[in-house]
């Protein structure tokens, strides 16, 4: 994947001056849009859109400098105005495009390289399982993206399931893991950048489609499941390795993370305060 990755850069850098769009560059790297910007997301630090606007003006900072036309630089990098080119460009580099030619400001951005880097020495446990269709029984609200800490929302919703909820659940529950889980999907189109919210479950896998109307019942295809077993404080564990995923297992794996529901399970340590052993259960398919 660090291969096709670089490959895209390399592809964004002959079409800088082109329409972009991200279906076109995650066709080219062939994977998944959504798998692509969550890739994208965890190695680099910001969205693929982000990455693009950066490399633009940077570009455009420099054909400023080499005394082009403000007029021709903004329909060059796709503006439709001057003015709406010089916004764009003020709010990225906090100065106006007449300002790098009177004073020869300078604001870059270079183009992005990906390299493996190994941290420590660590090894990232994970085993691959075919699970058939299910569904996930139990009570969801939609709530705020967070990617560190503790979700006070999600908190309120697990102190929201009534007791004759939880003894439906646990009647539901028949196929493994036999844990309740904590399942996320239908997140916003802005997932990569923690803004928006996205469907929260708490509740059970089970074969059976028949519910009462106090659960919700999600249904999730027959799919191949990378799961990642972890064991520290929480949630910060947790959360570190749900990133590390993305950002370390995925790119040099065969797989690519399917836009469905993902879940994981929390068992506490009764004896030691905020340790937990965890997994973290993404669907995956391999890479075409």
């Amino acid at each position: 994947m660090l291969k096709e990755l670089n490959l895209v850069i390399d592809y964004i850098e002959d079409h800088l001056t082109d329409e972009l769009s991200l279906e076109k560059i995650s066709e080219y790297a062939g994977v998944s849009d959504f798998h692509f910007r969550k890739i994208f997301f965890y190695l680099a630090g910001l969205t693929l859109n982000e990455y693009i606007k950066n490399r633009k003006m940077a570009e455009a900072n420099k054909h400023l400098l080499n005394g082009e036309k403000v007029t021709d630089i903004a329909f060059k990098y796709g503006y439709q105005s001057v003015d709406g080119f010089t916004r764009a460009f003020k709010k990225w580099s906090g100065f106006l495009p007449s300002d790098v030619v009177k004073k020869g400001l300078i604001k870059s951005y270079p183009k992005l390289s990906f390299v493996i880097t190994v941290k420590g020495g660590t090894t990232m446990e994970c085993r691959i399982e075919e699970k058939p269709a299910f569904y996930l029984a139990g009570v969801s609200k939609r709530v705020p993206m967070q990617f560190e800490g503790v979700n006070n929302d999600i908190v309120k919703l697990a102190e929201s399931i009534t007791k004759e909820q939880k003894v439906e659940m646990h009647a539901l529950q028949n196929i493994e893991p036999f844990e309740v889980v904590n399942a996320s999907y239908n997140a916003d189109a802005h997932f990569e950048k923690e803004e928006g919210d996205l469907t929260h479950l708490i509740g059970v896998l089970t074969t059976n489609s028949h519910v009462s109307d106090q659960l919700d019942l999600v249904p999730v295809e027959a799919y191949t499941w990378a799961i990642f077993p972890n064991e520290g404080p929480f949630p910060s564990t947790l959360q570190e390795t749900m990133a590390k995923t993305y950002s370390e297992w995925l790119p040099a794996s065969d797989y690519e993370v399917i836009n469905a529901p993902t879940f994981s399970f929390t068992k506490m340590d009764p004896d030691k305060k905020d340790y937990a052993y965890s997994e973290i259960w993404l669907p995956v398919k391999k890479h075409k």
